[in-house]
C-alpha cells in the first residue's frame, strides 16, 4: 500500500463504516488524487463541479496551485490537522488530496435542508420586524450581521460537545461590552465536558452562576433584532448551530415583562401594557392562594353579598379549599399539556372542548365549586402575559396556594417576603437579577416600569456593565 493511500486510510479508518464518506479518486495531471465527503450533508452539484476543474482544468502539481486555480468559487482553505480535517468532513464539507502533497484542502460544499425564516411562534408581534432564527448557525449570523455593519460585532466560535462536535458563536460588540466578561464567558465555555449539545437549552444550565435556581440567569430569543438591541447593551449572545433559541448574557428579571414591542409603539401606550403583564402576573400567582386564605381564615374580610354568594356555591363539596384549588390547578395543566402534544388540528378544539365540558360536568356534579374554576381560569389566563415564565409562577401558584391554606394573608405575606429575598439575592454573571429595583438605579427605571421615549435614553443601562454608557447625543 502506498502512502498516498495509507494518508486517505488514516482519515477513513475513523469512521465507525468507511461507507458513511463518499470517496472519489481522480487523476489532475500525472498525478493521484482522491475527494472525500458526506452524501448526505453535501451538494452533489458542487462535487461534480470539483471533480471535473481538477480533471480536465487543472494540471496542478500540489494542493496550493489547485487552491489558487479556478476549481470552485466557495471557500477553500488548506488543513494539515488530522482532527480539524474530520471535523470538517462531519459539517459537510469536501477534503481534497493529491499524491505528494502535504495536508488537505477543505472545500465548503455544505447543503442539507433546513426552514426558511419565518416568524417565530413564541414571539410574534403585529408591529416591528417578523423574522426569526432558525435551525442553521450561518442563516442566523447572517440576520445579525445584517443588522450590525460595523467592525466591532466579534464573533468567536467554540466546538462543544465530544460527540455531537456542536458549534457554538459566541457574539459581543468590542467597542461596548465588558472584555471581563467576555472572558468569563470564553472560559466558562472552554471547561464544558458534554457528550452532546442538542439544543441551546442544554448550554443554560452549563452557565448559570446558580443552574439550581427556579429562575434562570440567560435570557433567550428567537428573534434577532432583540438579540442585535441586547447586544447595543452590553451584553453577549450566544448562538448553538441546530437551535433557533439565542442566549443573551447576563439576564435581568424585568426583560420578561418587555416586550420588542414596547419599542414599535408609542411609549404611553408601552407603559400601559408593561402594568398590565405586571399585574397580571400578580393575580396569575397570588389570586388562588388569596382565595384559599379568605375562604379558610378571613370570613370576615370577604364583602357580605359575596359571602353569601360564596356559601351557596361551596354548599355541598366534598373537598376542603387548599384539595378543592390544587384539584382545578391539575385539571387546567392537564388541559393544557394535553392541547400542547395533541396533533394541532385538534389540540385547540379539544382544549377548549376539555375545559368547558370538565369544569361544568365537575361543578353540576358537585366534585368542585364553580368559583374555583373561575379564579383558577382566570390565573391560568393571565400566566401567559409573561410566556417566558409560565413553568416558574405556575409552581410558585402552587406554593401561595399552600401558603394561604396553612397561614393564611400572613402565609401569603411571608411566602412572598421569601420569594423576594430569594431573586434579590441572585444574579446573572455579576449583574444583580433585580436591577434596577435592588439595587436601586435610578437612570436605568425608565425602561422598567415606565418606558420612556427613545430621545430620553440617551445612556446604556448602567445595571449592565459596559466599557461604552452613551448611546446617542
Amino acid at each position: 500500500m502506498s502512502k498516498f493511500e495509507n494518508k486517505v486510510n488514516s482519515i477513513l479508518d475513523v469512521f465507525a463504516t468507511k461507507e458513511r464518506m463518499g470517496k472519489r479518486e481522480f487523476k489532475s495531471g500525472t498525478r493521484n488524487g482522491v475527494l472525500l465527503f458526506d452524501p448526505d450533508m453535501s451538494d452533489s452539484e458542487a462535487i461534480r463541479e470539483i471533480l471535473f476543474a481538477v480533471e480536465h482544468k487543472c494540471t496542478a502539481k500540489d494542493l496550493d496551485d489547485v487552491k489558487k486555480s479556478t476549481v470552485y468559487n466557495g471557500e477553500i482553505t488548506k488543513e494539515t490537522e488530522k482532527t480539524k480535517i474530520i471535523e470538517s468532513l462531519l459539517s459537510g464539507d469536501a477534503a481534497l488530496a493529491i499524491e505528494g502533497s502535504k495536508g488537505w484542502l477543505i472545500i465548503n460544499v455544505r447543503k442539507y435542508e433546513k426552514r426558511s425564516v419565518m416568524e417565530p411562534p413564541t414571539e410574534a408581534v403585529t408591529k416591528g420586524p417578523r423574522e426569526g432564527f432558525i435551525e442553521d448557525l450561518k442563516t442566523n449570523l447572517s440576520l445579525i450581521e445584517r443588522r450590525l455593519r460595523t467592525p466591532a460585532l466579534a464573533i468567536e466560535k467554540f466546538i462543544v460537545g465530544k460527540v455531537s462536535n456542536t458549534t457554538v458563536a459566541m457574539l459581543y460588540i468590542s467597542t461596548i461590552v465588558q472584555p471581563e466578561l467576555v472572558e468569563k464567558i470564553r472560559k466558562k465555555i472552554n471547561t464544558i465536558n458534554i457528550d452532546s449539545l442538542v439544543d441551546s437549552h442544554y448550554l443554560q444550565p452549563l452557565l448559570e452562576p446558580h443552574p439550581l435556581s427556579l429562575f434562570h440567569q440567560t435570557g433567550v430569543t428567537e428573534k434577532p433584532d432583540i438579540v442585535v438591541a441586547k447586544m447595543l447593551e452590553g451584553r453577549i449572545v450566544l448562538l448553538v448551530d441546530g437551535s433557533p433559541m439565542a442566549i443573551t448574557i447576563p439576564f435581568l428579571f424585568i426583560e420578561d415583562f418587555q416586550n420588542s414591542q414596547d419599542y414599535y409603539e408609542r411609549h404611553s401606550f408601552s407603559t400601559f401594557l408593561r402594568f398590565i403583564r405586571y399585574i397580571s402576573i400578580i393575580i396569575a400567582v397570588l389570586l388562588p392562594g388569596l382565595y384559599v386564605a379568605l375562604q379558610v381564615f378571613h370570613y370576615d374580610v370577604i364583602p357580605l353579598r359575596f359571602l353569601v354568594t360564596l356559601m351557596d356555591a361551596i354548599k355541598g363539596i366534598p373537598l376542603s379549599p387548599v384539595p378543592e384549588i390544587l384539584f382545578v390547578i391539575l385539571l387546567f395543566e392537564i388541559i393544557r399539556e394535553a392541547s400542547v402534544r395533541m396533533p394541532r388540528a385538534v389540540g385547540m378544539a379539544m382544549s377548549i372542548v376539555g375545559g368547558l365540558v370538565l369544569g361544568e360536568t365537575a361543578v353540576n356534579a358537585g366534585v368542585i365549586s364553580s368559583p374555583s374554576v373561575m379564579f383558577v381560569a382566570l390565573s391560568s389566563i393571565a400566566l401567559y402575559a409573561v410566556p417566558n415564565d409560565v413553568g416558574i409562577f405556575s409552581i410558585l401558584r402552587v406554593v401561595f396556594v399552600f401558603a394561604g391554606g396553612l397561614a393564611g394573608l400572613f402565609g401569603l405575606l411571608y411566602a412572598t417576603m421569601f420569594v423576594l429575598f430569594y431573586i434579590v439575592s441572585l444574579d446573572s454573571f455579576g449583574t444583580p437579577f433585580m436591577a434596577p429595583f435592588a439595587p436601586l438605579v435610578f437612570d436605568d427605571l425608565k425602561d422598567a416600569l415606565v418606558k420612556r421615549p427613545l430621545l430620553d435614553m440617551k445612556k446604556r443601562p448602567k445595571s449592565i456593565s459596559n466599557i461604552n454608557e452613551t448611546r446617542q447625543k
